[in-house]
């Protein structure tokens, strides 16, 4: 049984990790797919940054499940680009149903390790990329009589991060944002929720991330096991998240609004 056949779903950060698995997933519940990602380097990351060749792989992907894919390199800080995105999606499949707003970034770096360019970076891409998000695809949802907004925040959007007060605080800003959105869309039949993954299993923790991460927790080691999961498994693999994400896609989800799901093992607890 296919829950989203005949929808369309805009997805950002698409061409790897969480993004690519929400990608796949909505294919195959049935729904066309419309995203973006930056696919090229950024400074200041610690972890090997997305490729043109991740996104054509998503593509190909999204088509092996009979679905039409329609990505493009993109940047989440481009709201104009975004807009013309939404109305390229629109043209060619009719409207959006959905949209995940997944595009983000994590540095890690004690509270006096931040550089301005490293804060900067989080509000620009996780806080400010999430609302151009919205603003693009929302006034679509409203003509088609309604849909699903699923913003992507973190257990640090409900607790905190250690060693990230920059991440804390971006991630804390999506989960405000899924509330005042959700309040005022809430007449036009949109759904606004947000899914607030731990640990998860992804390109983001290539590269120097471990290593980064490691040396950030010397500053003060007690901190170091916040956000432990009570389940065997330290980290969700990206079908997990993807599996949420789907859920509140669909209407099985049709009455929640306005909720934090969290798909963290219970980390947020510990």
């Amino acid at each position: 049984m296919t829950h989203l056949e005949g929808k369309v779903a805009f997805i950002t950060g698409v061409a790897r990790g969480q993004g690519r698995a929400h990608a796949v997933r909505l294919a195959r519940e049935g729904a066309d797919i419309v995203g973006l990602d930056l696919a090229g380097p950024l400074p200041n990351l610690p972890y090997d940054s997305a490729t043109p060749a991740d996104l054509e792989e998503t593509v190909r992907l999204v088509e092996a499940e009979g679905r039409t894919a329609i990505l493009r390199q993109g940047d989440v800080r481009d709201l104009d680009a975004m807009k013309a995105l939404a109305k390229e999606a629109v043209a060619a499949l009719g409207g959006l149903d959905v949209v995940v707003a997944n595009a983000g970034i994590c540095v890690p770096a004690t509270w006096d390790k931040t550089s301005p360019e490293v804060f900067r970076d989080h509000m620009d891409i996780n806080v400010t990329g999430v609302w151009n998000t919205v603003i693009a695809t929302a006034p679509e949802l409203v003509r088609r009589g309604g849909g699903s907004i699923i913003l992507i925040s973190s257990y640090a959007g409900k607790k905190i991060q250690p060693f990230m007060v920059h991440y804390t605080a971006s991630k804390h800003a999506v989960t405000g944002m899924t509330r005042a959105f959700a309040a005022e869309l809430g007449p036009h039949r949109i759904r606004v929720n947000s899914v607030h993954p731990g640990g998860v299993n992804t390109p983001m923790g290539s590269g120097d991330m471990q290593a980064t991460l490691a040396a950030a927790a010397e500053s003060n080691p007690k901190l170091a096991g916040m956000g432990t999961p009570f389940l065997p498994e330290y980290s969700a693999d990206v079908e997990a998240i993807a599996g949420a994400v789907a859920f509140l896609a669909c209407d099985d989800s049709s009455y929640i609004t306005a909720e934090h799901l969290s798909v963290d093992g219970g980390a947020q607890y510990y």
